[in-house]
């Protein structure tokens, strides 16, 4: 079994999450895990820290859910990419707890052209049609890929442009690739595994859990060096996308709105917090012209 399967092997493994994966890519940069794959039961244990006293049925579902997943990789079908493989996107890897696979569909040199991470309200106003409608084109028309949730509201809107424009839509979604979430965004979603980059950490037929999109944002502000947020209530998905995108020394721009719509309430205390306030096309040029 070489390295990358491996790597699959773990990630589908019940009971691997992000914390148990970090030490794995610790264990592995650092040298001191074992070179030869898959590893023994005792070997993973001692890595990931499965040293204190646990009850015997635990650890023997344990071992053999990781049995069965040694099995599943080598068999597995669907494309993906491994955090030591050569594709993996950089900026990726320089994130508090990267993703150790990423399943795909697409093209994966869209990974290699600069980004922006475009993020915003399911209940997006004409407010945010319009600034997209404004800014995104031109954007776009630089090189620049547009990465984004998939989810209802901005980030549909920005796929939608980016496309109208002959864009690299960037997708990065909180279920399997083959599962659509809303289902009423099928079409897209397959448009962008056919012409731009479809991206999940999630295993195939995984569907939707709450849990998976708060984790998603962080893949999608780590992807890209600089976030624009359109529209965001106070406490939401998108805040939680900015916040790690600052928590990891990436830029993030805000567009101000109304202080009456709750809509705005979110950018508007992230440019008060020190996001860069977006007024006009050149506040984002400058941050992504040096990226071009």
């Amino acid at each position: 079994m070489i390295l990358k399967q491996f790597l699959l092997a773990l990630r589908l493994t019940p009971g691997i999450g992000k914390e148990r994966a970090n030490k794995v890519i610790h264990a592995i940069e650092k040298g001191y895990a074992p070179t030869k794959y898959p590893w023994n039961f005792e070997d993973l244990c001692h890595i990931i820290e499965l040293t204190k006293p646990t009850k015997a049925s635990r650890l023997a579902d344990f071992k053999n859910g990781y049995l069965t997943a040694l099995n599943q990789a080598q068999q597995f079908k669907s494309s993906y990419l491994s955090y030591f493989d050569d594709d993996y996107p950089e900026r990726l890897r320089q994130i508090y707890q990267p993703p150790l696979i990423l399943f795909y569909q697409g093209h994966l040199d869209a990974l290699k052209l600069p980004s922006l991470s475009v993020v915003g309200t399911r209940s997006a106003s004409p407010y945010s049609l319009n600034v997209l409608r404004t800014f995104l084109p031109k954007i776009v028309g630089t090189g620049v890929a547009i990465v984004s949730g998939l989810a209802k509201g901005v980030d549909v809107m920005a796929h939608q442009i980016t496309f109208s424009q002959q864009g690299v839509p960037i997708a990065v979604i909180g279920t399997g690739i083959d599962v659509t979430y809303p289902a009423n965004h099928h079409s897209l979603q397959k448009q962008i595994g056919q012409q731009g980059l479809l991206l999940s950490e999630y295993p195939p037929n995984t569907g939707p859990q709450r849990a998976h999109f708060p984790d998603r944002n962080r893949i999608i502000a780590g992807l890209s060096s600089a976030t624009l947020v359109i529209e965001a209530k106070r406490h939401s998905g998108s805040l939680i996308t900015a916040n790690s995108a600052l928590q990891n020394n990436r830029q993030v721009l805000a567009i101000p709105g109304s202080i009456f719509s709750t809509e705005s309430q979110g950018t508007n205390e992230l440019i008060k917090a020190g996001a860069l306030p977006v007024t006009k096309l050149s506040d984002i040029m400058e941050v992504i012209t040096p990226l071009i």
